[in-house]
This record gives structure tokens, sequence and C-alpha cells, in this order.
């Protein structure tokens, strides 16, 4: 791929500001109450959160455990003593990414775009015979250039939302038979790219108007309202397991594979200006999995280890869209539930 200077300073010019503005820390913004805040931040890692933490006893789920955010995740929690249960797409990569940490892990094949390898997954989890302290629900596709569908559905749709509904299902006698379960589910800022309307019910085959960072947005969305719906269902049960989803920033990892070369480029450039290290994309994460002072908040979304009430408008706290979601996944995915 060629393109003179000036398309490139156009090209750096527009892969700079987006990111930029979806970064920004919005520290002024307020905070939903009765949320603690915590010290951390922006450029916080993934240690630095959990320093001082003996999570021995306890075991974690993390999906996308690889490569990128999923396996300094996995690397981390193992380091503090956790067992990890490491999803990847294959069992000889899952076996590779676990062989490379320290610590207890174990690895576990499982595609999100392939349901029937999820049941199996989650079979195999069970027969450990174990309470899961956390799933947190981290592998996901971006940007696909054009439209592609799995069982008839839009494929950011099926990976990044069904697959993990399918698993946190599946697995929820698991993890409320911890002493305080938690899932934490990898949302995004990308959320503000979503229809206007939110998610598009009627166009979840995503032939209506497919553009890659609208569908993307459309299943981070989707992210949120299915950790907002969980909490609901958790409290109205009085169950003290919760659910939160985060924005982890913007970190060059394979989630990008599908971008065009020449964001490839500029990324390599002038990404150091924007970007957060990998460490510091695994922190929210992290946090959300096991800080202490977070055993009663459910329900919310964090960006830099701290709580943030999202934009308004775009549906994020909308629960009867949650509600919606909830309902016409179950129809979707009913026969993989069970």
């Amino acid at each position: 791929m060629s393109f003179d200077r000036r398309q490139f300073l156009i090209a750096a010019g527009s892969v700079a500001a987006a990111p930029a503005l979806l970064s920004c820390s919005r520290s002024g913004e307020p905070r939903p109450p009765g949320v603690p805040l915590s010290a951390f931040g922006s450029d916080s890692t993934a240690e630095a959160v959990t320093a001082g933490l003996d999570l021995a006893g306890r075991t974690i789920l993390v999906t996308g455990a690889t490569s990128g955010l999923g396996l300094e995740t996995m690397r981390v929690l193992a380091l503090r003593g956790a067992h990890v249960i490491g999803t990847g797409r294959t069992l000889e990569k899952a076996k590779e990414a676990c062989a490379s940490v320290g610590g207890r892990t174990t690895p576990v094949a499982l595609e999100l775009e392939r349901f029937d390898t999820i049941v199996t997954a989650t079979d195999l989890v069970r027969t450990l015979g174990m309470p899961l302290d956390g799933v947190i629900c981290n592998a996901g596709i971006m940007a696909l250039p054009k439209l592609e569908q799995v069982y008839g559905l839009e494929k950011h749709f099926v990976v990044n939302h069904l697959g993990h509904f399918i698993l946190v299902n599946r697995l929820l006698p698991q993890i409320q038979a911890a002493q305080q379960g938690r899932v934490v589910v990898v949302s995004s800022l990308g959320y503000q790219w979503a229809p206007e309307a939110g998610i598009e019910f009627d166009n979840l085959d995503g032939r209506r108007g497919y553009e890659p960072n609208r569908m993307y947005g459309q299943s981070k969305l989707a992210n949120a309202l299915f950790s907002l719906e969980l909490a609901r269902r958790w409290r109205a049960e009085g169950s003290a397991a919760t659910a939160n989803s985060l924005h982890p920033g913007i970190i060059n990892t394979n989630l990008g594979r599908h971008f065009a070369e020449w964001k490839h480029v500029a990324t390599k450039l002038i990404g150091w200006t924007f970007m957060k290290s990998i460490p510091e994309g695994a922190a929210t994460s992290c946090y959300l999995a096991t800080a202490p002072a977070l055993a009663r908040s459910s329900g919310h979304y964090f960006e830099n280890c701290n709580p943030v009430i999202p934009k308004a408008g775009k549906h994020m706290e909308d629960l009867a869209m949650a509600a919606a979601l909830w309902q016409k996944s179950t129809e979707l995915t009913s026969r993989y539930l069970a």
C-alpha cells in the first residue's frame, strides 16, 4: 500500500484525534454515588493495582488469555496466587500462553464464534469442581472491514457479546458458589460509536448500513448492558455476586489487526502520545476482579480503575434496553444455555 506525505499526515491526524477524544480521563465528570474511588489512574499497571493482595485459593477465568491484555491479566493474577483458567481459540495456544507465566494455570480451548466450543469449555470448567471467584470477559474482535456473519448474525455481536453471554450463563452456579463471585466485562468507550438507537434488534444480521466501527460500538454497548442486567438480576436475588464493565484504554494489541495499513503505520509513529501500555491496559480488569473495596459494587462502568457515569444519551444505563437485550440473547442462544 502506498500514499503520499499529505495523505499520511491527514491519516495520522485522524488516528491520533479519535483515540485522544475517547481516552480522555473525564476525571472532572460526576461519579456514580456510593461506589468507592481508588488511588489509581491511567498510568497504573495491573501489578500496581494488585500489589499486596494474596489471591491464593481463588479461581478466575480469563477469555482471550493468549496475548495482549488477556495474557497480562492472567500473568498478574497468577503472580498474586490465583488459579487462572486461561482460554484460547485452540488448546495449543492456550497451553503455550499458560506455560509462559508463573503460578497455577489451566489452559482451555474456547472459540467465541463457535458456540459448541463454549459448551465444551464450560463443561470442562464444571468438572474442576470448584467455585469461580471471577470471570473476566476479555476476548473480542474489532473493525472487521466487511460484513461477516456467524449463525446468520453480525460477527462483532456474536463474538464480543453472545459468546460471553453463553459462557457466563453456563457458569452462573460456579460464580454464585464463590464467596463473592465477580463478572468483569471488557467494554470500550467505543460504545459511543453504536447506532443512535442503541442495539438495533431489527438489524442484528448487520445487513443494513454495515460500518465496522458502528458494529463494534454496538457490541461494546451490548457488553455493558449485559453486565448491567446481570447486576440487576443478582441484586433482585440477593446474591453477593457482582458484575461490572470497563474501558481498558487505547492500547496497541492484536485487537487492531483488521485496521487499514496506514493506521498501523501511524500508530507506530505517534501512538505513544495517547496509547496505554499493555500492563496499564490490564489494570482496570485486574482491579475490578480483585479489589476488596468493590465487594458490594455492581452494575457500574469503570475507566482508569475508577467508576464513571457514561456519556448521556448513549444507552449505557438504559435498563429497559438491557432487559430486552438479555431476552433477545436468550432467544438466540437458548439451545446452548441449558
